[in-house]
């Protein structure tokens, strides 16, 4: 029988052979050290080595991408090849263990003297090792259900000021941005557990709101509370998100860690929205990190239903093309036979006019479409800027430009004259 094993692509850059880098690679996350070592027998390394699958050698740099004070030391000269390469990695040697998964998958491979330049690319994991680990427990339909959305894209937005208003005032904004017909409300990841609005106080105000909105209207508003803390806290503010008949948490994936969001996962059957502030840190640059399918597929793994992807033609550093196919990545199963996408969360600079784009190349609206400024700047107010939105999707549903559609709406019309026309 085949071992079980999980695939991880990578984009190296080294002075020397990147086959042999590949091996070192390979022995250095699983059974070796730099040297053979007295245990490491052929049985040994049969069952839990790594293995290089594969050696693609690209075309070479004139200057290292990174500094190296090993090869800088050895005088080591260029030129500076890359390539990609593929491990594969025995399931055994980690078991059902997220941050063990990662430091397999990632970890000293940063660090290596042998290169300058390290990216994990891609990964993937067999069916069998992916259903150890949690599922979405709401994912993309479960949200559809929670906020009475059955099909269009889910219009969110963000509570602004990002920071600094009290529980009171924050929930009379979201009093109007309930009445203006939002779906989906989320705090800003800098605005967790403020003394001026402390969750304790925060959540109560809030979702009074959001309870009489529903009484009045049938609609359910879900709020995403930012309660990014260490785990004790995090469980608590999610049980009173709960008794307050909330739908959805939030948290700061990063400096949380996977085991503060795994253990969220199990103790709450909320919506989990995860938020990948400080992901540039990883990603930014194309010689180190780690790339968003890799990424994502590490935090499905603890169970998220909702990522974060920014928004088309928005205000941060990705291009357009990353942030279409992070999105592609969040509707990939993880694995064959498995319904475990996660809805994927567009912001950043989102309004009326990035809709098109969204849509042509996304070519469907399983997505939050969150629109702070796009909401609460637009000239005619939130419920006129909410209004734009969704005549812009009912637009690129049906073939219509925008320019054409505005003319009968002047809702969408006016974030045309104010945000500027795409």
């Amino acid at each position: 029988m085949a071992v079980d094993r999980l695939h991880a692509s990578y984009l190296i850059e080294t002075p020397l052979a990147p086959a042999a880098v590949a091996e070192v690679m390979a022995g250095e996350q699983s059974c070796g050290t730099f040297k053979r070592v007295e245990g490491e027998t052929d049985d040994l390394r049969a069952r839990a080595r790594a293995t290089v699958e594969s050696v693609e050698e690209l075309a070479s740099a004139a200057a290292p991408s990174l500094p190296n004070a090993l090869l800088e030391r050895q005088h080591t000269p260029g030129p500076w090849r890359r390539a990609r390469v593929r491990l594969s990695f025995p399931v055994a040697n980690i078991g059902a263990n997220l941050p063990t998964l990662a430091a397999t998958v990632a970890g000293n491979l940063y660090d290596l003297g042998e290169s300058t330049g390290m990216r994990l690319e891609a990964m993937s994991v067999p069916a069998a090792y992916r259903r150890r680990f949690e599922l979405p427990r709401v994912g993309i339909a479960g949200t559809r259900a929670a906020t009475g959305v059955a099909q269009g894209a889910l219009v969110g937005t963000i509570i602004k000021p990002n920071v600094g208003f009290s529980s009171a005032q924050t929930a009379e904004l979201v009093g109007r941005l309930c009445a203006a017909g939002v779906d989906f409300i989320k705090d800003d990841e800098v605005c967790a557990d403020p003394d001026h609005a402390p969750l304790a106080e925060r959540v109560p105000a809030v979702m009074a709101v959001v309870r009489a909105h529903r009484q009045r209207t049938g609609k359910h508003v879900m709020v995403a509370f930012n309660i990014t803390d260490e785990v004790d806290a995090m469980r608590r503010h999610a049980d009173l998100v709960e008794r307050e008949g909330g739908s959805c948490v939030m948290a700061s994936l990063n400096w949380c860690g996977f085991s503060a969001i795994q253990a969220l996962r199990r103790h709450t059957p909320l919506a989990l929205h995860g938020h990948r502030n400080g992901f540039g840190a990883l990603s930014r640059h194309p010689l180190l990190g780690i790339s968003f399918q890799a990424y994502q597929t590490l935090w499905r793994l603890a169970g998220v239903d909702h990522m974060h992807v920014h928004g088309l033609a928005g205000k941060f550093a990705q291009a357009d093309a990353e942030v279409i196919a992070s999105a592609h990545d969040c509707y990939t199963p993880l694995a064959e036979g498995l319904d475990d996408a996660v809805m994927p969360a567009f912001s950043s600079g989102q309004w009326a006019g990035t809709v098109p784009p969204t849509w042509a190349a996304v070519g469907r609206d399983d997505l939050l479409f969150m629109s702070g400024g796009g909401i609460l700047a637009h000239p005619g107010g939130p419920a006129a800027g909410v209004a734009s939105i969704r005549q812009a999707w009912a637009a690129v549903r049906a073939g219509q430009p925008l320019a054409e559609a505005a003319r009968g709406q002047p809702e969408l019309a006016q974030a045309l004259a104010f945000f500027g026309a795409p």
